[in-house]
C-alpha cells in the first residue's frame, strides 16, 4: 500500500513537470507565432500616408466632356473633350443616391465603417479561398481606392502579388488616418468604372440612365452595383447578380423588373444628354483659350452669350440664306455686341447644317470689305477738317492706275451723279467720291485709322492704294463689328469679349466725338440714302439705327453692320468657297437678317429707339448746326452737322483731286504689231484733274498741252511721262514702256 502511494506521488510530480514543459513549450511557440504577427501590426500602423489629400484628387479631376452656358447659366452647347474614358463633373456623396451608396456598400464592402482600412476577417476568408477555385479577393473600398491612386500597386498580370497586397494594406491603413469615410467613399464612387468608358457615378448615371446620380431608383441602384465587380458582363449575368444583392439586403425588388432594366440598359449604346448645339465656334475659340492656359479642357465655359439671342439670331440667319440659295448663297456668320460693356451676346459662325463647310468660323473668316470701310475714311477727313459734311465731290468717271493697267470704279447703280455732297456720297455709298475722299486724305492716313478701329493683318499703304475706299482690305467680321461699336460708342473703341473673366483692354481713339456724332447721323439718314436705297428699305428701322452695307469685287462678300444706341449688329452672306452669288445686292444679301435681329432686339429691350430715339437729341459739344445752300435752285435750304470752326468752310464747287496722269498707267507695256501701220498704233496720253494749264513732257523733252487728250507713236524702249505746270515742276510722273516692230518714225 505504502510502495503504491509512492508511485502515484511519483508520477503525480511526473505529471505536473510535463505540463510544466508544455505550459513553457506553448509560451514559447504563442512568442514565436504572435510576435511577427504584433510586428507585422506595428509595421502596418506605423506606415506613413505619401499619397495625395482628397482636395489634391478632387482638384485634379478632369472631365471629358465640357459644358458652355451663357450669362444666365443656360447650356449652349455641350462638347466631348477627351476621347480616354467619359468624365464627368465631380459629384459630391450629398448628390449621390442614398440607394446607390447602400448597393455599393453591400456589394463591395459590408464592415466599410467598421474598419480600418482591411477587412481582416475577409482577409482570411479570401486567402483560404485563393486555394479554392472560384475564391476572390477582399479589397476593401480604402484597398480599392489605395491602389487607384498608387499606380505602383496595379497588378502587371490581373493578379497582385503578395507584396503588393501587403503594400496595399498598408496604404489603406495610413489613407484612414489622413481622410474622412465619406471622402473615401466619395472619391471612390468618382473614380471607379461601371462600365465600358464610362468613369464615375455621374457619367454611368448618365450614360445609362440618362439622369444625375442623385436622381437614380433603388432598382438602377442594385444594376450599378452589379456592375462595378464585372463592368463588361452581359446583362443577364448583370441581373442576376443585381437580383442576388437585392436578396443579400433584404430588398423588395422584383427579379424580373431587375433583369428587364438590365436588358435595355446594357443593350444600347450610352446616351450622355446633350442640349442643342446653338454655340459650336464659340466652344472650340474658349476651349484653345483655355487649353493653352494649362492644358486642360475645363467642365464649364461661362460665356457672355444670351441663349435666346443666340437661338433666334441662328435660326434666323439660316432660314435667310436657305431662302437665297436660287441666288448661290449658302454661307452667312452674324455677331451681336452690347456697345456698352463689348460683350458678344450673340455669336454664329455659320449656318450649321446648310453650310458649305460647317467648321469654318465665319466670324473670323476675313473677307473683303467693300464699301463698310468708307464711314472711317470719312469720319477721320472730317477730324482732319479736309472735308464736312457739306462739302461736295465730284461723282464722275475716274481712272486709278493699277498694276500696268486702270482700273476704272463705277457706282453701284451704274451710274454717274456729278457733284455730290458727303452726306449723300456716304449714305447712299457712291463708290466714286469715297475714292476721291480717301485720296484727299491719303492712304497712309486710312490706313491708320483702320488700324485704331482694331483691323489687324493691314498691309502697307502702297500694297492698297485708292482700292483701299472700295473695300480691298480683307476684314474679320469680329473685327468690323467692334470697330462700328466703336462709332456707336463716341469714336472710342475698346476690345469686345466671349467671357467675363476677360480683362477688358484701355480704350483708345479712332475718331473724336464729333466726327463719330456726324458720321453716325449720315448712317442713319434715310433720304439721303435713297439716292441709292429706298426709302422703305429694309435699312430703315422705326427706331433709330445707323447702317451701312457693303458687297465685295464679283458679289463673292456682302455684309451689312449697323448699331442702335445700346447694340451693334455685323452680318456677313456669301460662300466660304469665294465663288460670287448672283443678282446679290446689300438690301437682298445680309440687310434682312440685319434688321430682323435688330427688331428682337429693340422689342425685348421694351422699345425706344437708339439715344433717346433721336441721335441727334444729344450732339457732343464741339458740333454746331448752319444753313447749307440747296443743291439745286428752287430747292429749300437745308442744315447741316459740323464740327465747330468748319462751318464756314463751304466749298460752293465740287472737291477735284489734284491733277494727274489718267493715261497711260505705271510701269504699262505697250506692244506694238508689225502687221499694222504705226500711224495706226498711236498711244495717247491723257491727265485728269482740270489739266489746263499744265504741260507734257516725255523723257525730258516737252510734248505740248496737257489740257487734251494728246497722240503720241510709240518709239520701242522705256520712257519717263510727266506732268508739268508753267513752272516746271513735277506734279505727277509714269514710267512705261513699248514693245514689238521699231517705228520707221
Amino acid at each position: 500500500m505504502a510502495r503504491e502511494n509512492g508511485t502515484d506521488a511519483k508520477n503525480r510530480v511526473r505529471i505536473r513537470n510535463y505540463r510544466k514543459v508544455a505550459a513553457w513549450g506553448l509560451a514559447c511557440l504563442a512568442i514565436a507565432c504572435l510576435a511577427p504577427l504584433a510586428a507585422g501590426y506595428r509595421i502596418l500602423h506605423s506606415g506613413v500616408y505619401a499619397g495625395p489629400s482628397f482636395d489634391e484628387v478632387r482638384a485634379s479631376h478632369s472631365v471629358t466632356e465640357t459644358t458652355l452656358v451663357d450669362r444666365h447659366g443656360e447650356v449652349l452647347h455641350e462638347q466631348r473633350t477627351e476621347n480616354r474614358g467619359r468624365r464627368l463633373e465631380w459629384t459630391p456623396l450629398g448628390e449621390v443616391s442614398p440607394a446607390l451608396t447602400a448597393a455599393i456598400l453591400a456589394a463591395e464592402d459590408r464592415r466599410f465603417h467598421r474598419h480600418h482600412g482591411a477587412d481582416w476577417l475577409a482577409l482570411a476568408r479570401a486567402s483560404l479561398g485563393v486555394m479554392r477555385p472560384g475564391g476572390r479577393g477582399a479589397s476593401t473600398i480604402s484597398m480599392q481606392l489605395a491602389a487607384r491612386l498608387d499606380p505602383g500597386l496595379h497588378p502587371a498580370d490581373g493578379r497582385r502579388t503578395m507584396g503588393q497586397k501587403w503594400r496595399q494594406v498598408r496604404a489603406a491603413l495610413a489613407l484612414e488616418r489622413r481622410w474622412t469615410k465619406d471622402q473615401i467613399l466619395e472619391c471612390w464612387l468618382n473614380l471607379v468604372s461601371y462600365r465600358g468608358e464610362l468613369q464615375g457615378v455621374a457619367a454611368a448615371s448618365g450614360g445609362l440612365f440618362d439622369k444625375r446620380p442623385h436622381g437614380l431608383t433603388q432598382t438602377e441602384a442594385l444594376v450599378l452595383a452589379a456592375l462595378v465587380r464585372a463592368p463588361n458582363a452581359d446583362s443577364g449575368r448583370v441581373a442576376r447578380r443585381a437580383a442576388a444583392l437585392a436578396e443579400a439586403m433584404r430588398l423588395p425588388v422584383d427579379g424580373g423588373a431587375v433583369a428587364t432594366l438590365a436588358a435595355e440598359t446594357l443593350n444600347r449604346p450610352y446616351r450622355i444628354r446633350r442640349p442643342v448645339a446653338l454655340a459650336y465656334h464659340v466652344m472650340q475659340r474658349l476651349l484653345r483659350r483655355a487649353r493653352d492656359k494649362d492644358g486642360k479642357a475645363p467642365a464649364r465655359l461661362v460665356s457672355t452669350l444670351d441663349r435666346d439671342l443666340q437661338q433666334f439670331a441662328a435660326e434666323t440667319l439660316r432660314r435667310h440664306v436657305q431662302s437665297m440659295g436660287d441666288r448661290n448663297m449658302h454661307d452667312g456668320a452674324l455677331l451681336v455686341l452690347d456697345n456698352a460693356t463689348g460683350d458678344v451676346l450673340a455669336y454664329v459662325g455659320n449656318t450649321g447644317e446648310g453650310s458649305t463647310a460647317r467648321y469654318v468660323d465665319g466670324v473670323e473668316a476675313p473677307r473683303q470689305a467693300g464699301s463698310t470701310l468708307k464711314p472711317f475714311f470719312y469720319g477721320a477727313a472730317l477730324d482732319r477738317r479736309i472735308l464736312t459734311a457739306a462739302t461736295l465731290l465730284d461723282d464722275s468717271p475716274l481712272d486709278i492706275p493699277v498694276g500696268g493697267g486702270v482700273y476704272q470704279p463705277s457706282n453701284y447703280d451704274g451710274r454717274f451723279h456729278g457733284p455730290v455732297s458727303v452726306r449723300t456720297a456716304l449714305a447712299s455709298s457712291l463708290n466714286i467720291p469715297a475714292v476721291r475722299a480717301l485720296g484727299l486724305l491719303g492712304v497712309e492716313n486710312g490706313v491708320a485709322v483702320l488700324g485704331a478701329a482694331g483691323f489687324g493683318s493691314l498691309e502697307d499703304a502702297d500694297y492698297y492704294g485708292l482700292s483701299l475706299a472700295l473695300g480691298a482690305a480683307d476684314v474679320k467680321l469680329w473685327d468690323l463689328t467692334n470697330a462700328y461699336r466703336a462709332l456707336a460708342n463716341g469714336g472710342a473703341w475698346r476690345a469686345a469679349r466671349l467671357t467675363f473673366e476677360e480683362e477688358p483692354a484701355a480704350r483708345r481713339r479712332v475718331l473724336s466725338p464729333e466726327a463719330a456724332f456726324v458720321i453716325s447721323d449720315i448712317l442713319s439718314d434715310r433720304e439721303s440714302r435713297s439716292q441709292t436705297f429706298d426709302l422703305e428699305s429694309p435699312l430703315a428701322t422705326r427706331f433709330w439705327t445707323a447702317v451701312k452695307t457693303g458687297t465685295s469685287k464679283d458679289m463673292r462678300d456682302n455684309w451689312c453692320i449697323g448699331y442702335s444706341d445700346r447694340h451693334t449688329v455685323g452680318v456677313w452672306v456669301g460662300n466660304f468657297s469665294g465663288e460670287p452669288m448672283w443678282n446679290v445686292s446689300g438690301i437682298s444679301g445680309a440687310a434682312p437678317a440685319w434688321v430682323e435681329v435688330m427688331n428682337w432686339l429693340n422689342q425685348r429691350g421694351g422699345g425706344g429707339g437708339g439715344q433717346g430715339g433721336d441721335a441727334r437729341a444729344n450732339p457732343p459739344a464741339g458740333v454746331v448746326q448752319a444753313a447749307v445752300p440747296p443743291a439745286e435752285p428752287g430747292d429749300p435750304e437745308r442744315r447741316e452737322w459740323f464740327l465747330s470752326g468748319t462751318e464756314g468752310a463751304l466749298v460752293a464747287g465740287a472737291v477735284q483731286p489734284p491733277p494727274r496722269i489718267a493715261y497711260p498707267a505705271p510701269d504699262a507695256v505697250v506692244a506694238l504689231d508689225p502687221d499694222i501701220p504705226p500711224d495706226d498704233q498711236k498711244l495717247f496720253f491723257e491727265a485728269q484733274g482740270g489739266a489746263a494749264g499744265f504741260r507734257w513732257r516725255l523723257d525730258g523733252e516737252e510734248l505740248g498741252d496737257a489740257a487734251e487728250l494728246l497722240l503720241w507713236t510709240p518709239v520701242v524702249g522705256r520712257h519717263v511721262l510727266t506732268l508739268a505746270n508753267r513752272a516746271g515742276r513735277a506734279l505727277d510722273e509714269v514710267t512705261f514702256e513699248v514693245r514689238g516692230a521699231p517705228s520707221t518714225k
